[in-house]
């Protein structure tokens, strides 16, 4: 049997200036509860005192394994090229910006003297500035151009909600410049009628990767005058285009400098990014072109009290095998979010899921309505898959202060300014140290000090890390993980490129060497064809639809109200059979639907509205095959290897848990077609002479296996960008391709996403880590924070804790030396 885990507004420090008052006489929600904090008498409290009110009572101070206290920083100024126009520094100076600091004015020479550059600071570093001033400078040049237009810029982001905060930005600090600079949205959410104008008038257009690919590039020739003008290309939070997502980014860019080459300009590359190890490689490789980093942050910074919070173990209570039960974490971000409110702490719950981010508003609504129900209305979800109206209503009721309390997916992760926050909470480690010092740091962000709490889940990665916070305060972030070359990723861009021109001999170096050997391939299925010196594109259909770049895939699947036939939302066509198959819960703006029928050939899940009192959990089961091995050392007698696999997969049943404590109620079985995906792995033998010396029987091999493959899992985004939910993993006692006990862990996407190939040259620390998580924790024989697994296939049975640690024991025992299977430098 194999064993698997699918991947799947103005404001005082501390206080708004208006706030629903609280009084002491009010009766506390839930009062059952001693750790619940009476209203502050000072209102302007320090986050250290907002923390201690937090963690008020015994049962709440346990919760807290670590606190860590970042002293405030002072800054350093510096003084703004000279050939930044002046008009733009008193434009600069009028929105009370007297002198840039030094990271800020390093940036915009490079930018001036046309050298790509990425400015890899903290959040809040006015990265924005250090782009803004060459980019509007450039633009207020064009007023006196021969064309009328001038030079133009494009900005990327990665999402609807950062281009709309950037335009609102830009225009506020261009004003002064009057019709100089004309910035323009061009997005999904664009009007038709205003989509011309854009085109043919502004000269600063917002967009994202998505219309770029689908909108913008495929209709070069309405963009000609644009795309000849253009002299900055401007790329924010390019730390979020990892992965698949981050790989599709890095083609679209070539395709747009093709295009751009096409028409005679040759733009520079501004990036923003949060701090990440050797960020101008990975902007290098993400754009195609040399890339130089800003590292050194000069920017002030006020206190920051960061607390690593573990949730309770719930005595009274036993999980799958009898396993004990943590209270989740999201009840407990539930909890602290509605005493912050009642503190009148103005709030971000960040969480990794859309389930999470409606669950944690229901619930604190629910708590702060037996406070006063004025504070009820202003905690509010805020998530992906909301209808555009809807995202811009929450953005306006954050900025105007109006929202006190927001639990929100990653979308707010991002650049959006909301300033004003005064504390983050954190609902799990969000997969990556970047990730975690870019969500907390949405706090404080105008100078004030800031509170950050992270709510461990119960997960081997969380429980791991509260417990060594030096991983997360001692170690660097880590480096952004793509691969361009992946042939899923470089095949439709290939014919997406040569929709739009022709592709000659002299495009090839631009798409990378793979190029070579896919052009063939891509004749022989009739997509290009080759005429004298070029291919063409052969289809009638757009070529830009042969891929969603987001790394989904397939159409998206409409939720749909059955009753009235309203369109509630979309969920990626990749996790439908995981999120609204029949029977799922679905929730959507603090209300709950029952999926009735998922219907796959119509892209459309039917719901109703409902109240169940439990939520609802996908199973599958994977089988894995070896389709080639591209690399392997010896561990011992052991091998650890790298190569392309095939993982089919099917979902089987789905669970249904109760809200709070995650209790199991049931189990229903599902009739859902398996999936197939060609993807990249890593993965490692045993021979029956170590199982023997580690003391691992035949009765117990299986368990331990899979309580190794559960744990690796979990440790792996330490190591990698990924996220759990990236990656997935198989355990077998005896594989057919190696006739070997085998763990493998393989990259959830088609064609790999480079996780599994930094897990191979990392293995020794990654699996050091597995077994010493597994070590460390006080469980008898198993639970969530060491080796099971949420979303294990197999009901997280057999599983086998102790074996787990001897067998990865065994392999390191002859592991080579750090550093063996480093992977080349850039």
């Amino acid at each position: 049997m194999a064993f698997n885990h699918l991947p799947a507004g103005a404001h005082d420090a501390f206080g708004p200036l208006s706030r629903t008052p609280v009084t002491h006489s009010v009766p506390m929600a839930h009062t059952h509860r001693p750790g619940r904090p009476t209203p502050p008498a000072d209102p302007r409290p320090t986050p250290g005192t907002v923390l201690d009110r937090l963690s008020r009572g015994p049962s709440r101070a346990a919760r807290i394994t670590h606190t860590e206290h970042l002293p405030p920083r002072e800054g350093r100024h510096a003084v703004w090229p000279d050939r930044i126009r002046t008009d733009v520094v008193a434009a600069i100076q009028a929105a009370g910006i007297g002198h840039p600091w030094e990271h800020q004015a390093a940036a915009a020479e490079h930018a001036l003297d046309g050298e790509s550059v990425v400015v890899a600071t903290g959040t809040a570093s006015g990265k924005s500035l250090a782009y803004l001033a060459p980019v509007l400078s450039a633009l207020a040049d064009g007023v006196e151009a021969p064309n009328g237009r001038g030079a133009t810029a494009l900005y990327l982001a990665p999402t609807k909600a950062l281009a709309a905060d950037q335009r609102r930005a830009v225009r506020e600090l261009a004003a002064p410049l009057g019709n100089a600079v004309r910035p323009a949205v061009y997005d999904g959410d664009t009007p038709v009628e205003e989509r011309e104008w854009v085109r043919q008038y502004a000269n600063y257009v917002l967009t994202n990767p998505d219309m770029l690919h689908r909108g913008i590039l495929p209709a070069h020739p309405r963009w000609a005058s644009f795309l000849r003008a253009l002299r900055y290309v401007v790329i924010d939070e390019c730390h979020t285009y990892r992965g698949v997502f981050g790989s599709h980014v890095a083609q679209v860019l070539r395709r747009l400098r093709r295009l751009c080459a096409r028409y005679g300009s040759d733009p520079v590359f501004l990036l923003a990014s949060a701090t990440a190890s050797d960020p101008a490689a990975a902007a290098s490789r993400l754009t195609g072109v040399r890339v130089i980093e800003i590292t050194d942050d000069a920017s002030p910074r006020g206190e920051v009290v960061f607390a690593l919070w573990e949730p309770p173990l719930l005595t009274d209570l036993r999980g799958e095998k009898g396993a004990p039960v943590r209270r989740t974490a999201t009840a407990e971000t539930a909890d602290l979010l509605t005493d912050l409110v009642i503190q009148g702490v103005r709030t971000v719950a960040f969480v990794r899921s859309r389930r999470g981010a409606e669950l944690i508003s229901v619930i604190a609504q629910e708590r702060l309505s037996e406070v006063d129900r004025s504070l009820a209305r202003r905690v509010a979800a805020y998530r992906g898959g909301y209808l555009p109206e809807e995202r811009r209503a929450l953005e306006r009721a954050l900025h105007s202060g109006e929202l006190l309390g927001l639990a929100a997916t990653t979308a707010l992760e991002l650049g959006v300014d909301v300033s004003g926050l005064d504390a983050v909470l954190i609902t799990g480690y969000p997969g990556t140290r970047a990730s975690l010092w870019q969500q907390a740091g949405r706090a404080g962000r105008s100078g004030q000090g800031a509170l950050a709490v992270l709510i461990a889940r119960d997960d081997p990665l969380d429980t791991y890390l509260v417990h060594h916070p030096e991983a997360l305060f001692r170690r660097p972030v880590e480096a952004t993980v793509l691969d361009p070359d992946n042939p899923y990723v470089l095949a439709p861009h290939l014919c997406a490129a040569a929709a739009e021109l022709p592709l000659t001999e002299a495009d090839l170096e631009l798409f990378g060497p793979a190029t070579h050997d896919l052009l063939p391939q891509l004749e022989a299925a009739k997509l290009l064809r080759r005429r004298a010196t070029a291919w063409h594109w052969t289809r009638r259909e757009r070529a830009s639809d042969l891929t969603d770049i987001r790394g989904g895939g397939g159409r998206p699947v409409q939720i749909v109200e059955a009753s009235t036939g309203r369109l509630l939302g979309t969920v990626d066509e990749s996790a439908a059979h995981t999120a609204v198959h029949d029977g799922a819960v679905h929730l959507h703006q603090g209300r709950t639907y029952l999926v009735k029928h998922l219907d796959l050939e119509d892209s459309a899940a039917l719901v109703e509205e409902a109240n169940p009192p439990f939520s609802t959990t996908a199973r599958d089961t994977t089988s894995i095959s070896i389709l080639e091995t591209e690399t392997e050392i010896p561990w011992g007698a052991a091998r650890l290897c790298y190569g392309s696999v095939e993982v089919t997969n099917q979902v089987v049943s789905y669970l249904r848990r109760k809200l709070i404590t995650g209790e199991v109620l049931g189990e229903t079985k599902l009739d859902l077609p398996p999936r197939t995906l060609r993807t990249r792995a890593v993965w490692w033998t045993v021979t029956e002479d170590q199982l023997d010396e580690a003391r691992i029987n035949p009765e117990i091999l299986g368990g331990a296996l899979h309580a190794a493959e559960h744990a690796s899992i979990g440790l792996l985004p330490l190591f990698a960008t990924c996220d759990r939910w990236d990656i997935g993993g198989v355990s077998v006692p005896l594989h057919p391709d190696t006739l070997l006990p085998t763990v493998f862990v393989y990259d959830g996407h088609p064609g790999g996403a480079g996780f599994a190939e930094r897990a191979f040259h990392t293995a020794r620390a990654w699996l050091t880590a597995t077994r010493d998580a597994i070590a460390a924790c006080e469980c008898e024989a198993g639970c969530p924070s060491c080796i099971q697994s949420p979303k294990c296939g197999n009901g997280n049975d057999p599983l086998h804790k102790r074996g787990a640690i001897r067998l990865l024991t065994r392999l390191l025992s002859e592991s080579p030396p750090p550093g063996h299977t480093d992977p080349p430098q850039p």
